[in-house]
């Protein structure tokens, strides 16, 4: 099936890249062309490194499968599904989504990355508004196979079960978000412990150096193959009925204690900036991204090795 891609930064790049590995025809557009070829040769760099961690099978077949598009209306053209990943802002993505729905096919799906904008939001202004969905994935998708598929009140079924099974044929994992929530699920969590993180930061019962240890050496270990409902049904003998017996008062009384705290101060920012500026300069960011990538590629790797050997 040919795919669309309509803003070719970090997001984009990388849907570029689930969506050719899934044998899919990809054909990248971005309102600045430049953003294309910096996509296009990133990709290029990427794909090898993913064949060596056992990612993908053939990185010149995946990267054959990918081009860019001279103008909006080529890269849409004939295309079946249609992933947007522009500014996170609703007026420039309603704007877009205008355009495209004069120039695709009507049979075509078309989705938007945003983080947190609730697709009645960005397409409820569209006549075609029954084919439109938020496909919302982790950053960045070709490594983390998380998404998140949201519809509005007047999307169809058979739109959003369509986009399921091409976000499966992808390698990806699809989560159905049942009914709209701004941020969807898993901002909603991640943006939870971020809260606390802030407060507990704010009010000086740890540093942030301290607390990111207490995730990535601690929590993130067991989350990285289970989720929390499948950690706390194996942290008591009779599982989670059992766990909530034991520790469901705690549990209450810390949530009540978090729902009733002082909201974290506006100089956090500064705070954690200046902390974190000491431990990677912000020339070096960029760099650090990139080892970022690699620890995902090879823990991807992993867990789909341990996969094939575990059976669920």
């Amino acid at each position: 099936m040919k795919t669309a891609i309509l803003g070719s930064g970090l997001i984009g790049r990388s849907w570029a890249m689930v969506f050719a590995r899934g044998g899919h025809d990809v054909l990248l557009w971005d309102q600045d062309a430049g953003q294309v070829d910096k996509a296009l040769a990133h990709i290029a760099r990427t794909l090898p490194e993913m064949a060596e961690a056992g990612l993908i099978d053939s990185p010149q077949q995946t990267l054959a499968r990918i081009g860019a598009a001279p103008g909006l209306a080529a890269a849409v053209a004939d295309a079946g599904f249609i992933q947007e990943n522009i500014v996170e802002r609703a007026e420039p993505k309603q704007r877009l989504f205008g355009e495209v729905e004069k120039l695709a096919p009507e049979q075509s799906i078309l989705s938007s990355s945003t983080s947190a904008i609730m697709p009645s939001i960005i397409f409820g202004g569209l006549a075609s508004r029954q084919r439109c969905l938020v496909s919302h994935p982790l950053n960045p998708p070709h490594l983390a196979p998380i998404v998140e598929l949201c519809g509005a009140d007047f999307t169809a079924p058979e739109a959003l079960a369509k986009a399921k099974d091409f976000m499966a044929s992808c390698g990806m994992v699809p989560v159905m978000v049942k009914r709209e929530i701004e941020g969807f699920i898993l901002n909603r969590l991640q943006l939870a412990v971020l809260n606390e993180a802030f407060r507990l930061i704010a009010e000086d019962y740890v540093t942030a150096g301290d607390l990111d240890k207490t995730i990535k050496d601690g929590l993130a270990l067991r989350w990285c193959f289970m989720g929390p409902i499948e950690t706390i049904d194996l942290n008591a003998p009779q599982g989670v009925a059992d766990y909530l017996e034991r520790y469901g008062p705690t549990i209450r009384r810390v949530g009540e204690s978090q729902s009733t705290a002082a909201p974290w101060p506006e100089s956090i920012g500064r705070e954690l900036d200046t902390e974190r500026r000491k431990d990677v300069s912000r020339e070096a960011l960029t760099k650090a991204t990139e080892w970022r990538d690699k620890r995902l590629m090879a823990l991807a790797a992993h867990k789909l090795e341990q996969d094939k050997k575990t059976p669920r």
